[in-house]
């Protein structure tokens, strides 16, 4: 009997690197034995593709599994990532719970991918908010006059820009962000079929970055997609908040107490140095504050120069 688990991402020729380094962070844990790894290839060239297939269980080629106008998406096959992930039982059928991870992020501690695999057991979705003590802000409200302000938020622009009801808009506005480059949903949720209605008409009118996101936002905060929220560690995002080092058990660990182990480490939006994204060059190094006051410079990619 195989696996009911499986962990899924994507890429393209370009984040071929990153999968790579996902892939064994995964694999680098003896826990990894009960999950498959499964693979989107939105452009990979074929000497990618024959690496992959001694690594992972299944690939399949990314589709527009809703139509997008060509125009939109001319050269961009990377941008199927933003609407297959919401037909992941469709692309590979024989599993009972689905985990997304996108390919710039890796597992630091298997204990998010046991929080991912309970959270969708309990509830439709799992997924972290984008906020935790010293995350920065990600709106922004400029008031005018009296009581009149400007909002500025990544849900409210989008949505505005997407065609819907300015009701929606604004419920969701100052809502916590939810990142989908992490989450999980178990075959039978209902969060599948509500996901793509709204990705449906979010493809409609706005631009295609950014659609599945806004999508899942709006199911869960507009039309009440039952959620398990689980902690930011689960999807640390670190170009809001860089984490602290514990040299001696060297592990990432939350920047504040009680300092715990970084889950999955997220490179979104990328880091850079020197004009530079981490994502491009992992020889890059990062000042990082240690758990016994003092610094270490240290690459925020998996187990840099052994892949």
């Amino acid at each position: 009997m195989g696996n009911k688990t499986v962990i899924v991402s994507l890429s393209d020729e370009k984040y071929f690197e990153l999968l790579l380094e996902l892939i064994e962070s995964i694999n680098n844990f003896d826990q990894s034995k009960a999950v498959d790894i499964c693979i989107l290839d939105a452009g990979m060239n074929d000497n990618q593709i024959k690496i992959l297939e001694q690594k992972v269980k299944q690939i399949k080629k990314a589709e527009w599994d809703i139509d997008v106008p060509g125009y939109k998406v001319r050269n961009k096959q990377w941008l199927k990532s933003q609407v297959s992930r919401a037909f992941l039982p469709n692309y590979f059928p024989d599993y009972e719970n689905y985990i997304w991870i996108d390919s710039d992020a890796w597992v630091n501690d298997w204990y998010a991918i046991d929080m991912l695999i309970k959270g969708c057991k309990t509830k439709e979705l799992a997924i972290t908010q984008t906020i935790a003590p010293g995350y920065r802000d990600v709106g922004k409200v400029k008031w005018i006059f009296g009581s009149i302000a400007s909002v500025k938020t990544q849900n409210f622009k989008h949505a505005v820009r997407s065609g819907f009801a300015k009701d929606i808009a604004r419920k969701i506005a100052f809502a916590p962000h939810l990142n989908i480059g992490v989450f999980s949903m178990r075959k039978k949720s209902n969060g599948w079929s509500i996901w793509q209605k709204n990705l449906k008409k979010a493809l409609s009118k706005g631009r295609v970055f950014g659609s599945e996101g806004l999508a899942i936002n709006i199911s869960v905060y507009v039309d009440g997609l039952e959620t398990e929220f689980l902690p930011p560690s689960c999807n640390w995002i670190i170009n809001h908040l860089l984490p602290k080092y514990d040299e001696d058990n060297q592990q990432f660990v939350e920047p504040n107490l009680p300092n715990k182990r970084i889950g999955i480490m997220h490179l979104a939006g990328g880091y850079f140095v020197n004009d530079v994204d981490i994502r491009e060059d992992k020889s890059i190094e990062i000042n990082l504050q240690t758990l016994n006051d003092s610094n270490v410079f240290k690459s925020l990619r998996f187990n840099i120069g052994k892949i």
